[in-house]
């Protein structure tokens, strides 16, 4: 009997300290907040490499980029400093269509933009639009399967700087 207890605590320890390593890196990694809808996920190299990172597996993904924005560049123009910052605007139009067809206005949101920035501290972050959010925000309840696939390619695409 004390056996058996013995190895019941000792698996749930093991699953408790799995458990906790999971969302720890989970949340150290990916920030979603529910209330904006804004998903940010940490990198882990500095801005010029993470925007080279990106489009790189943009390109190899075979996605569409359409535009690099470079945000702190324009501010700079009109003589506004602002950290570095840059958006980048890319999408699969098969794919992001059909949001847009559920609801027009989901061309609010379409296609993808992904920011690039720099915090007080000097750390990159890129930062999305939660798409479950975005579906919310249209009213689109029939492309779960849509919203699904692009929350995992755009999750597959910054993993790509949470990395040296």
């Amino acid at each position: 009997m004390t056996r058996l207890i013995t190895q019941r605590l000792a698996s749930l320890a093991t699953s408790l300290v799995l458990l906790c390593l999971v969302l720890s890196a989970a949340t150290s990694i990916v920030h979603a907040d529910s209330d904006d809808g804004i998903v940010r996920v940490k990198s882990a190299v500095p801005m010029p490499e993470a925007i080279s990172r990106i489009k790189a597996d943009i390109a190899a993904k075979g996605i569409k980029f359409f535009l690099e924005v470079d945000q702190s560049r324009l501010a700079a123009d009109a003589g506004i400093k602002l950290r570095p910052s840059t958006l980048l605007v890319f999408g699969n139009p098969p794919l992001g269509t059909q949001f847009i067809t559920a609801n027009p206005n989901a061309g609010l949101d379409w296609p993808v933009r992904l920011l690039l920035t720099q915090d007080d501290n000097g750390e990159v972050w890129a930062v999305w639009t939660d798409f479950d959010w975005i579906a919310k925000r249209h009213n689109i309840t029939n492309r779960e399967a849509q919203f699904k696939m692009a929350t995992t390619v755009v999750k597959s695409i910054t993993s790509t700087i949470t990395t040296k």
